[in-house]
């Protein structure tokens, strides 16, 4: 490729990058202003639609204050949690499912596979009907188990694990390593960027949840971040100067844990498969 067309392949990026950013870009300048300056500079272009002319944080102290403050605390939670939970119990399928060999195991694969490719709002009334029953509404139990066990995050490891040599696994066998130390020392050591993939996987499947919560945490000691987004709408009135900060809240905590595991990430994706 000559120099001249990858200069303009990065012009390209970097106007592409920049179409993408502008949205965020007006959305955060739109949370350091007050609720009537934010569509003032809209009808006509110019550089105070992006940069506030008297920046406040009157917005983000409003919401710390409340029960949006709570809410994503309780979010963190449960995100990390279920990062924390779901991982250990998805690699430990993954490794049953690549290492492994039993009667069925194909067919068991691909029950996880379909599970992900099935929306989760399709079956999120009746497991809410099931877990009302047990007694498991406005419990942070109730709001963690669904996202326990991923099949996208099952999937993602097993392929991975899949490129781990078996040789590896058949000389740590006949040095006397069980099968619980093969999966401890070999198979997890190995698999950092597949397993932050995964981790990212279930994070931001528990992050943007809005129908479980929904139906399970009703409560406010128990109600997570885009569902107490939602209330800040009032009947009659809606705050956007508040609207924006929670928002860029929402986005801002997840964008700032993807760039730092951006390297794993990129890295378990370009490797998934390989065998």
């Amino acid at each position: 490729m000559s120099r001249l067309s990858r200069r303009l392949y990065a012009l390209l990026a970097a106007v592409i990058g920049v179409a993408f950013a502008l949205p965020l870009l007006w959305a955060l300048s739109s949370s350091l202003r007050g609720g009537s300056e934010i569509f003032q500079h809209i009808s006509r272009l110019s550089w105070e639609t992006l940069i506030p002319s008297s920046p406040t944080v009157a917005n983000y102290a409003a919401l710390a204050s409340g029960d949006f403050g709570v809410a994503i605390v309780n979010s963190l939670i449960v995100a990390l949690v279920t990062v924390a939970g779901g991982l250990l119990i998805s690699a430990a399928a993954a490794f049953g499912l690549s290492a492994l060999r039993f009667k069925g195991q194909g067919a068991l694969f691909a029950i996880v596979v379909l599970s992900f490719l099935i929306p989760f709002d399709a079956i999120a009334i009746p497991l809410a009907t099931l877990f009302r029953d047990l007694d498991l509404t406005n419990t942070y139990a109730g709001l963690i188990l669904p996202g326990l066990g991923h099949g996208l995050a099952i999937f993602l490891l097993r392929q991975f694990f899949l490129a781990i040599p078996g040789d590896l696994v058949e000389a740590a066998r006949i040095d006397g390593l069980g099968w619980w130390g093969v999966f401890a020392r070999i198979y997890l050591p190995l698999s950092r960027p597949a397993l932050v993939s995964a981790g990212l996987t279930l994070f931001i499947f528990q992050w943007q949840s809005y129908v479980w919560p929904l139906l399970i945490g009703t409560d406010a000691a128990h109600q997570l971040g885009p569902i107490a987004l939602a209330n800040l709408r009032g009947q009659f009135t809606i705050d956007y100067g508040q609207l924006f900060a929670g928002s860029i809240v929402l986005t801002v905590i997840p964008l700032l844990i993807i760039l730092r595991f951006q390297r794993h990430f990129t890295q378990s994706i370009a490797t998934t498969g390989l065998k």
